[in-house]
């Protein structure tokens, strides 16, 4: 539809003609958010939305057994949606610039639904979503894609959104902030920080390198011939010889649901709710809820965003300014790419254990300092890294976090080298991911960063 360039100067343009602004507030000056009982928790007055409440957690995973924090509660299941259209033989999706108010940068590339049951239903009096009834009413178009796949279950208790991708195959008016465009032009774009929201790349995440038909082809059609005429580079071949994999697997998929059972039956996590105000090692502050050492704090903000379906409104943000890292270290073993996939407890967890990249942890540059660090993290910034596939800063939903990124990573290691891998940990290919992702078993962490897999060097 446009040259990348021209669509970039698009992007930049509606960055810079928008009226944007997001300033602090005391957590007690925010418009319809207040505290309830002795601090107990912070809601919305209409009793939507989220609420930010204190939890006490307990588990045998890790080295911390019990912590307090608070967390966001919201209960509500929201639509994250892309439509699809085939012009001329060529799939493209329709992606959305929209301003979050936690957003670096202002703009981020987003889906083309990004909403809440509490925006879809108009609890704040605002405008519908565009092409939200593509979405509620699904009688114009074909579902290829639907699931349910969680967010962050360190700061959100139990939260789901729906991921859906949606074909259309009549005349959809492109609305003014929208635009067209080709799945490799997004892996692009995933390439540039802080460009493609959390939302856009949970959705990608989904999308499968190969469908089931191209599979089945490209099995029995000489998968060496054809890797030989597409130009991938090494890794693009490594990638798709993964992703069509049915023999050569470290372990079978059998053996991997095996696995992540026996993970899923090892690990406890208990949760209550407590207070705000009582919330141990916190501290409930007129300008923010927080603690002395390098956790996350919970603000307030009033926002002003003229693209938005309300033009103003406040809120409470969970804030944190360092940069975390998520990776995964990935290595050849009988000659198939496999990416090292860790399960991981985190206290909003539904299912208690979720699918992680292989090192997850915040504020990277302070563990660096650190004695003691995650399994696996010298692969990433020690001297033992490996070979980088993928260094790309990538930020968190911007309607819930604040400024809040992460140094997203892949690293192969060589096809010899012995890693003493914990039982928690699993060597997987890209067909085994690809499966499990379908059944909503990855967290968005790792979703982020599967999706910004691109086919470099």
């Amino acid at each position: 539809f446009q040259p990348f360039d021209d669509f970039m100067g698009w992007f930049d343009s509606k960055r810079l003609s928008g009226h944007f602004s997001v300033e602090r507030a005391p957590l007690d000056a925010l418009d319809k958010w207040n505290f309830d009982g002795d601090q107990a928790s912070l809601g919305h007055a209409s009793g939507k939305f989220f609420r930010v409440e204190g939890l006490r957690v307990c588990t045998n995973f890790g080295v911390t057994p019990t912590w307090d924090q608070p967390i966001i509660n919201q209960p509500e299941i929201g639509i994250l949606g892309i439509l699809t259209k085939v012009f001329d033989g060529v799939r493209y999706f329709l992606m959305q610039a929209k301003m979050e108010p936690g957003n670096i940068n202002t703009l981020q590339l987003s889906p083309t639904v990004q909403a809440t049951k509490s925006n879809f239903s108009r609890v704040h009096e605002g405008k519908l979503p565009a092409y939200l009834d593509y979405f509620v009413g699904k009688d114009k178009a074909k579902v290829l894609i639907d699931q349910l796949q969680t967010e962050q279950g360190g700061r959100f208790l139990r939260k789901r959104n729906r991921n859906i991708v949606i074909e259309v195959s009549g005349e959809v008016a492109l609305l003014d902030d929208f635009k067209w465009l080709t799945l490799a032009e997004l892996r692009r774009l995933l390439s540039h920080n802080n460009f493609v929201n959390m939302d856009a790349r949970s959705v990608l995440s989904t999308i499968p390198l190969l469908d089931d038909e191209q599979l089945v082809r490209l099995r029995h059609s000489g998968l060496d011939t054809l890797l030989g005429s597409c130009g991938l580079g090494s890794l693009g071949e490594s990638i798709v010889r993964s992703a069509c994999e049915e023999t050569d697997s470290y372990r079978t998929r059998d053996e991997v649901i095996s696995w992540f059972t026996e993970q899923l039956v090892r690990y406890e996590l208990a949760v209550q709710r407590v207070p705000l105000a009582k919330l141990e090692g916190w501290t409930v502050g007129k300008w923010e809820i927080a603690r002395s050492d390098r956790f996350f704090s919970v603000i307030g903000v009033h926002v002003e965003a003229g693209t938005r379906e309300v033009a103003r409104w406040s809120q409470p943000l969970f804030a944190d300014l360092r940069v975390g890292l998520l990776g995964f270290v990935a290595k050849k073993i009988n000659g198939i790419l496999h990416l090292l996939v860790q399960a991981k407890v985190e206290p909003g967890h539904i299912d208690v254990v979720e699918l992680s990249p292989t090192v997850s942890c915040s504020s990277y540059e302070t563990v660096t300092m650190q004695t003691t660090r995650p399994q696996f993290f010298d692969h990433f910034v020690g001297e033992s890294k490996g070979k980088i596939h993928l260094d790309v800063l990538q930020s968190e939903e911007g309607g819930r976090f604040y400024h809040l990124q992460n140094r997203n990573m892949m690293v192969e290691v060589g096809e010899h080298q012995e890693l003493a891998v914990p039982a928690n940990y699993m060597w997987m290919t890209f067909a085994q991911v690809t499966e499990l992702m379908r059944h909503s078993m990855f967290n968005i962490e790792a979703r982020s960063l599967i999706s910004s897999l691109g086919f470099g060097t």
